[in-house]
């Protein structure tokens, strides 16, 4: 079934086939490739290296959301991303998505060409980011998370995850409808790491068939990228040592019913999701 998730004045067709959501972080610290495009121009050229590769949306996010990291100041997030947004949407016509929990930071991102906001905390650190996507119709990802970045960790375990994720997520999406946020804008990701255990990440991507059912109206994103449960999986490999345990969550997901996947290596996703979808087009 093909549906359409509306985004600032454009439409993705959402099911025809899967979406590679491109990661471009901005930030001195993130978990797999911090530092590594923190000027523009390096920014920049990796964002249209995944274009290139075949993404169909660039998330740019410019503060950390790794365990234990602390969040940062508006001023600071705003420094990081606006220059490579505006430079961004000057360039190309791939929709751009701002990975943010702040509705200030959010405006600024709109402002200068997002199409999406990505928000970690689906609304519980700043629900005026609602405000701010029904103004520009933009499209908003809620994602499951527990905690702040800080403290995430050191949460004790839910005791049952799904049903956890899926009635806070529902109270999220009644959140932003209450303000004003069209539910063909809205996009459901379940959170995989961020405060959930080893065992219950591993059980999310296995009943996304499940997740696709409770929230039957919204796509469904998922983003296990260089996880660190995928890491554990693989006898402790590091980050840059996780593409086939991605590409196999990923092809999981996907065929168990994800709509859009959020990753780091792009050509792969890509490759893996085209294959995977064909599959999926014939059962």
């Amino acid at each position: 079934m093909v549906r359409e998730w509306h985004i600032a004045g454009r439409i993705l067709p959402i099911g025809k086939h899967t979406l590679i959501m491109g990661v471009l972080n901005v930030t001195p610290d993130s978990f797999s490739d911090g530092a590594q495009f923190l000027s523009p121009e390096k920014a920049l050229a990796h964002a249209e290296q995944m274009i290139a590769e075949g993404a169909d949306i660039i998330d740019v996010g410019g503060e950390s959301t790794r365990p234990g990291a602390d969040l940062i100041s508006p001023e600071d997030e705003l420094r990081r991303i606006l220059p490579v947004i505006k430079e961004l949407t000057k360039c190309t016509s791939i929709p751009i998505s701002i990975d943010t929990t702040k509705a200030l930071v959010a405006r600024a991102a709109l402002d200068s060409g997002a199409a999406i906001v990505n928000d970690i905390s689906a609304l519980r650190f700043d629900f005026h980011i609602a405000d701010e996507v029904s103004k520009s119709g933009a499209g908003l990802v809620l994602m499951h998370s527990r905690g702040t970045p800080a403290t995430m960790q050191r949460l004790p375990p839910m005791a049952d995850v799904f049903e956890e994720v899926t009635n806070s997520l529902l109270g999220s999406v009644a959140i932003a409808e209450r303000r004003g946020v069209k539910r063909e804008s809205i996009v459901i990701d379940p959170g995989i790491g961020f405060g959930k255990t080893q065992e219950q990440n591993i059980e999310l991507v296995a009943r996304i068939d499940q997740l696709v059912h409770a929230f039957s109206d919204f796509p469904i994103l998922i983003g296990t990228s260089r996880k660190s449960f995928i890491g554990r999986l693989l006898n402790n490999a590091p980050a840059t040592d996780r593409l086939h345990g991605t590409m196999a969550s990923i092809t999981t997901a996907v065929l168990r019913g994800a709509h859009i996947v959020r990753v780091h290596d792009v050509k792969a996703a890509v490759e893996t999701v085209r294959i995977t979808d064909a599959i999926n087009n014939i059962t």
